[in-house]
């Protein structure tokens, strides 16, 4: 393992250790709930919105493997700051560069989990578009 890859996992493992933004928000403008039912991964992320449609707080809450939770912690600190619009599109390329490390297709839907249920919440508070991508096949990821 080079150098740089085991500064990304020294990385996860904080996030997992020590998550930023944990804990649902309450009150909330939007929310949403999904599980990996393969894996039994589960995320809530909860979001409040300042002016402009923008991602002023958010909150996540839920159980499973380091990369989901790790993932889904580093997720929320991406998107703080930044309008629901613009976040509602993010590439999940954006989120597999800021974990940094190579991942099996199975850590990757681990990886991702945050995401698709963050982009749910906002499609459901917004009305921004879901990316066919984030379709809610049943053998993959579970939304609510």
């Amino acid at each position: 393992m080079s150098e740089f890859e085991q500064l990304y996992r020294e990385v996860i493992l904080d996030h997992y250790k020590a998550p930023r933004n944990f804990g649902l928000l309450d009150p909330n403008d939007a929310s949403a709930d999904g599980q990996n039912p393969l894996c039994g991964d589960e995320v809530t992320v909860t979001v409040r919105f300042g002016e402009g449609d923008v991602i002023e707080e958010v909150g996540f809450e839920g159980r499973g493997c380091a990369i989901s939770q790790a993932a889904t912690s580093m997720l929320t600190d991406l998107v703080k700051g930044r309008p629901a619009a613009e976040v509602a599109v993010m590439p999940k390329e954006e989120l597999l560069d800021e974990i940094g490390i190579p991942l099996t297709p199975v850590r990757l839907k681990c990886a991702l989990l945050g995401l698709g249920v963050l982009k749910v919440a906002l499609h459901r508070a917004k009305g921004t578009p879901l990316p066919e991508e984030w379709g809610t096949s049943a053998s993959e990821i579970s939304l609510s």
